[in-house]
């Protein structure tokens, strides 16, 4: 896979173009919307799913293989003619040096999501305005989605990404949408950009990159090497877990990479994982029933 993370290089805000760096999916679930008119959940699905894919969040040129899946469901539980409410499950994918896997490196559920939308109306973003809260989610969640990935390739790789992220819930958290502000919780979007972001958390980061580029990216050349190095990650998040116990950064770990350790470890050449899995029962225990399935 090539290098293409050299943000000093290809970052450029509000680039538009064909090159797009994210395979992005979004789906409206109406289920539990009282509402005979479909039609505006269908337009409301093609307008974002148009707007993140048409443009280009950055300058970077990428293969098809190379980009960065995107997919989102939002489960709307209220509708009342141009507002919205609703929940935002978010999950972000990204490709595994040398195989055909797509690994997991988010998967959040945003629970405080209101904006409001009029059918067939343009969506526009700009970068050092405040739009509406309907864009001020989908360009967070995809500097988010970019941060995340580009922490894979690089140690904290993503910080120039955070930072757009960072300008943006400045920019909206002054209009008091819930799930900007501090205030509104300790596991919201103010939070995961703030953690994201802050050196309290640099355990996180170091996870991610160690777990991907050091791990899931050398499994096919070197596997014990591989799994040697995801298990120094998970050692990463143990002296988080020794500082902040109850870190949301890693339960996003967790969350999104819980199913895959157990299919790492149960599968190819040994290695000596009593010592991680202890780690794992200490750091993730809510995922007990999991680590019970490990076959080393």
């Amino acid at each position: 896979m090539k290098n293409y993370f050299n943000f000093a290089f290809f970052f450029l805000i509000g680039f538009i173009g064909v090159a797009q760096e994210i395979n992005f999916q979004l789906t409206v679930n109406s289920d539990l919307v009282n509402q005979t008119n479909q039609q505006i959940f269908k337009t409301l699905e093609q307008s974002i799913n148009e707007f993140m894919n048409n443009r280009a969040w950055t300058n970077q040129e990428r293969s098809n293989e190379e980009k960065l899946d995107c997919s989102m469901v939002l489960n709307l539980t209220g509708y009342n003619n141009t507002q919205f409410e609703g929940t935002l499950q978010v999950q972000i994918q990204r490709p595994v040096y040398n195989t055909n896997f797509k690994t997991p490196i988010l998967n959040y559920l945003d629970k405080d999501i209101s904006f409001s939308y009029q059918e067939y109306q343009p969506l526009f973003y700009n970068t050092s305005t405040y739009e509406s809260n309907l864009i001020s989610l989908l360009s967070f969640y995809a500097f988010i989605s970019l941060g995340m990935e580009a922490d894979t390739f690089e140690e904290k790789g993503g910080s120039v990404f955070y930072g757009v992220a960072q300008q943006i819930l400045n920019l909206t958290n002054q209009n008091q949408k819930k799930g900007w502000n501090q205030a509104d919780g300790n596991r919201n979007r103010y939070w995961l950009i703030d953690n994201l972001s802050s050196n309290t958390f640099k355990e996180y980061r170091t996870a991610m990159y160690g777990y991907h580029r050091l791990g899931l990216d050398m499994m096919t050349e070197d596997p014990v090497t591989a799994k040697q190095n995801i298990m120094s990650s998970i050692e990463s998040l143990n002296r988080l877990f020794s500082r902040r116990p109850n870190a949301f950064l890693n339960q996003i770990f967790f969350d999104a990479k819980s199913d895959e350790i157990v299919d790492i470890f149960s599968d190819g050449p040994e290695v000596d994982f009593q010592k991680t899995l202890n780690l794992l029962n200490k750091i993730a225990p809510f995922f007990g029933p999991k680590w019970k399935r490990i076959k080393y």
